[in-house]
């Protein structure tokens, strides 16, 4: 017999090496159930200390987060038979530029006390955590914001009333790359010139105005986001970014100001963050474009519905519908929320849940889905499903869910790509310092380790992964296929053979005329009949309009 909780979960840090952690554990029926798992516990590597109570369903323990984190805790409780209550936060996060900075978020996250995991996804910009069950958004967001990331629940940023073309990213990335091109083409053509041999046609000064804007203004992303990877003790691309054209830039304007002759590298700064900011243009649309599936599904639940009450009907958002309330849904509009028909009745498509094209007639008594689409009759609907509990609203959890995840080989290069920012900023040192010691020019020197800044770039390796998986998951969705989560995706290339259980989930989704035979020579037929359903929603009407 399971046990009850007899206190809320808690957590707490000890130093700045162990933490203590307090699950409820359910499932325990005697003391020799407690005894079996403090043994299992204690056998952990990183585990200080633990303590399992059969009477208050409690584990207490005190383990090193560095050696063992606590996702690890939570699944050596569950294979060992006992459940721990635990609940889900999901955000979205804003400043992250790849996979380096989605590690320093996954970090902060990690280190508030009762975080049990973390799956942090820089291709959809979100965060799902597992946490105990008294731990509030609130804290999970300012740990985030003290990362120097920003935060907020998806509600906020996923209204599908707001127009998505009007504030995307990449229109925002889009106008900057623009500016920025305006700016360095006037260098860049002189350097070209220059190499056929020709004369330089602008005045240092000149380029040094033109670079600054496309360096402090345009490159301002970069430099905040590498100063959040490094309050975060973290690198990334942003790092290597701003280090590189920082250095070419600094060391032209000395330069000029010392009189010093000798060439400027204000182009090279300039074109390197005008590049990069057109790369990171071209990953927005991908990502915008990625995850449209799941905004066409959000956008399949109607923002407003008409209630019946004594005092008549009235048009009230969706989210002020309660269990119990009647609503009313018209002819050719979506039905916004799970119900049983209590009057009217109407054919209705499905397809949205069941894959058959053809609407189904529906009449008082029978359920009917929030999202599909109501026919040719008025159906009064007593509401038993709202929010999150709606069939719809679990669709777009499990895309949500599909998408967020990470396959295997996604955690391995997140491993490689938090040591490569290191890595590389430690080979541009060695470069520097190789070009040096040879009898190299300290401008050559420096310029050879800026080109070893700019283009080893850790973008292209952490997000390759992630973006190419959401973008499947969501041409599946498109077609009506949910995919549960990512690992089943990666295995579907050995998938040999598959069975359907219907006919319907195998059509085009929309009837056709095949071939159009009047009688009795009545060759007009055609044209009346195309006539006559031009205004019909149905779906053979509309099939014979289109023949017609």
């Amino acid at each position: 017999m399971s046990s009850c909780a007899a206190a809320p979960p808690s957590t707490d840090s000890t130093d700045s090496s162990t933490q203590s952690l307090s699950l409820t554990v359910t499932g325990m029926s005697c003391a020799g159930c407690a005894a079996g798992l403090e043994k299992t516990l204690r056998a952990l590597p990183g585990i200080e200390d633990a303590s399992v109570n059969f009477a208050l369903s409690r584990a207490d323990l005190t383990f090193h987060p560095d050696t063992l984190p606590a996702s690890r805790i939570l699944s050596s409780v569950t294979e060992s038979g006992y459940e721990v209550p635990t609940h889900t936060h999901r955000l979205s996060i804003s400043g992250m530029s790849c996979s380096a900075c989605a590690a320093g978020v996954s970090r902060a996250l990690s280190a508030v006390p009762g975080v049990l995991d973390t799956d942090v996804n820089v291709a959809l910009d979100s965060a799902e955590v597992l946490a105990v069950p008294d731990i509030a958004s609130d804290r999970l967001i300012a740990a985030v914001e003290a990362a120097g990331f920003g935060a907020q629940l998806p509600a906020v940023a996923e209204d599908p009333a707001t127009p998505a073309e009007a504030s995307s990213p990449w229109n925002r990335l889009g106008m900057q790359c623009a500016i920025a091109f305006v700016l360095s083409a006037p260098m860049v053509l002189q350097m070209l010139w220059m190499w056929l041999g020709g004369q330089a046609f602008l005045a240092p000064w000149v380029e040094w105005l033109l670079a600054t804007p496309v360096q402090f203004w345009i490159g301002a992303r970069f430099y905040r986001g590498a100063l959040r990877a490094i309050r975060s003790k973290s690198g990334n691309m942003d790092v290597l970014v701003a280090t590189g054209t920082t250095a070419a830039y600094a060391y032209s304007v000395v330069m000029l100001l010392s009189g010093t002759a000798g060439h400027f590298y204000f182009e090279s700064a300039a074109v390197v963050i005008t590049l990069v900011l057109l790369g990171k243009w071209l990953e927005a649309r991908a990502k915008h474009s990625a995850t449209a599936a799941l905004r066409d599904l959000v956008a399949l639940r109607p923002q407003t519905v008409n209630r019946i009450t004594e005092a008549g009907e009235h048009t009230v958002p969706v989210g002020e519908v309660v269990l119990g309330d009647l609503v009313r849904v018209r002819p050719g509009e979506r039905i916004p929320v799970d119900g049983r028909i209590e009057g009217g009745a109407g054919e209705i498509d499905e397809s949205l849940v069941t894959g058959e094209s053809m609407p189904v007639l529906r009449q008082p008594g029978d359920t009917v889905t929030g999202g599909a689409m109501n026919g040719n009759g008025a159906l009064d609907v007593r509401v038993t499903a709202v929010g999150e509990d709606t069939l719809l609203a679990q669709v777009i959890a499990i895309v949500e869910n599909a998408q967020s995840g990470k396959a295997p080989v996604q955690r391995l290069v997140d491993r490689v790509s938090a040591v490569f920012v290191p890595v590389v900023m430690g080979i541009a040192v060695i470069t520097l310092v190789a070009w040096l010691l040879v009898g190299g020019s300290f401008a050559e020197a420096l310029m050879a380790a800026v080109s070893v800044l700019v283009i080893a770039c850790p973008c292209a390796l952490g997000l390759a992964t992630p973006t190419a998986l959401v973008a499947g998951t969501g041409v599946a969705a498109r077609a009506g296929i949910l995919i549960k989560d990512i690992e089943t995706l990666e295995r579907a290339d050995q998938v040999g053979r598959v069975v359907f259980d219907k006919t319907g989930t195998l059509t085009r989704g929309q009837p056709d005329v095949s071939r159009f035979m009047p009688l009795d020579g009545h060759a007009d037929t055609l044209a009346l009949a195309g006539s006559l359903q031009t205004l019909s929603e149905h779906p053979l009407g509309r099939a014979l309009v289109r023949y017609a």
